[in-house]
């Protein structure tokens, strides 16, 4: 069963929530937008069903809702952040505009995040460089669920790529993955629904395939892209080890096994390599390659090529960014759907702080 919200409501809701945590009123608008976003999008996932897990890290203390974020190394173009233990809600956009400013400045700008937490949909980070005619790229680690390829091991998050190309008439190219075959934000809704998860998703704690969406709390792992090897599960292996040196390694963020896990319960890793979880951002200037307008005009003749391709019978081609950008507008109209379990979950976080939901 679901509840219809809107996303007025939702976003509000929030906002109340993050500010009763303890962080300032701007941190607190921040952190709604960037959570909400994700329900607005359909990336139901990574959205408000995150909120009760965000205060749980709060209570183990994993979070830290008064950051001092701040710049610990930077060349014209280049920079690391310390998002000091703060919400990635809130460390993710500022290392965002600064990356913008390094691009302003000097062409790119690429930042480097320890010491944050996770940061919501990569999508949200990526797109702010949209209207400043910038190319906006974002990606992180995270909880270690991922099995590389022919181990039984966890050791790589689902470790997200998104990236944001400006076009002119045409919406803009908003590539948002998981370099796993999915995202653990989905199990965790089939676990909701009481629904198996298909084939090629996860693997059991010996490696052997499996549909049962409680696999991970059982030792088994999450498969990266491609879901096993004769499907390419070695190349989503590679993207997710990519983001993973990207985002902490460059960093001084924990990397592989060491990345902190999102639910409070799980301990931390005894022998930190790093300082939290880690990002990566980046943005690119338009016309610190060729005029913007020229390039916004080949994009929307790119686009609309794309768009023109023969489909399959039945179907149609989309465009990275489509089916996000309908489902938008789609709920903008008619509110969010949100599934019975987050529900009561929202409504145990509202009790905690006096709130109504």
């Amino acid at each position: 069963m679901e509840h219809i919200f809107s996303y007025h409501h939702l976003r509000e809701f929030t906002r109340e929530v993050f500010i009763h945590m303890g962080c300032s009123l701007e941190h607190a608008a921040l952190a709604s937008e960037v959570l909400v976003s994700a329900d607005l999008r359909g990336i139901d996932s990574h959205g408000i069903a995150r909120l009760s897990g965000y205060v749980r890290l709060w209570e183990a203390k994993r979070i830290n809702t008064k950051p001092n974020i701040r710049i610990v190394h930077e060349t014209p173009s280049t920079a690391v952040i310390d998002g000091d233990a703060g919400l990635g809600l809130v460390v993710a956009p500022f290392a965002m505009e600064i990356a913008m400013q390094k691009a302003a400045a000097v062409g790119t700008g690429w930042v480097s995040v320890k010491n944050s937490n996770h940061f919501g949909i990569a999508g949200y980070h990526a797109m702010k460089a949209l209207n400043q005619d910038m190319i906006g790229m974002a990606m992180t680690n995270a909880s270690p669920l991922v099995a590389p390829t022919f181990s039984t091991e966890r050791m790589l998050g689902t470790n997200p790529i998104a990236v944001a190309i400006p076009a002119k008439e045409q919406p803009a190219f908003v590539a948002d993955f998981a370099t796993t075959t999915a995202a653990n934000g989905k199990l965790e809704i089939l676990q909701r629904k009481n629904e198996e998860a298909p084939y090629g998703w996860i693997q059991d704690k010996t490696g052997h395939p499996s549909n049962n969406p409680h696999e991970l709390k059982d030792g088994g792992a999450l498969l990266p892209l491609g879901g096993d090897r004769e499907h390419g599960s070695h190349k989503g292996y590679c993207l997710g080890a990519i983001v993973d040196i990207f985002s902490a390694v460059l960093s001084g963020a924990n990397y592989g096994p060491w990345a902190p896990p999102f639910v409070s319960f799980l301990p931390l890793a005894p022998d930190p390599v790093g300082e939290g979880l880690g990002h990566f951002l980046g943005a690119m200037r338009v016309d610190a390659f060729r005029p913007a307008e020229e390039f916004k005009s080949n994009m929307d003749t790119w686009i609309n090529r794309f768009r023109a391709a023969e489909p399959v019978a039945g179907k149609k081609v989309l465009i990275p960014g489509d089916p996000e950008r309908e489902m938008q507008q789609e709920r903008l109209e008619k509110g969010i759907p949100v599934i019975a379990p987050v529900v009561k979950d929202m409504k145990e976080v509202a009790a905690k702080f006096n709130l109504n939901f």
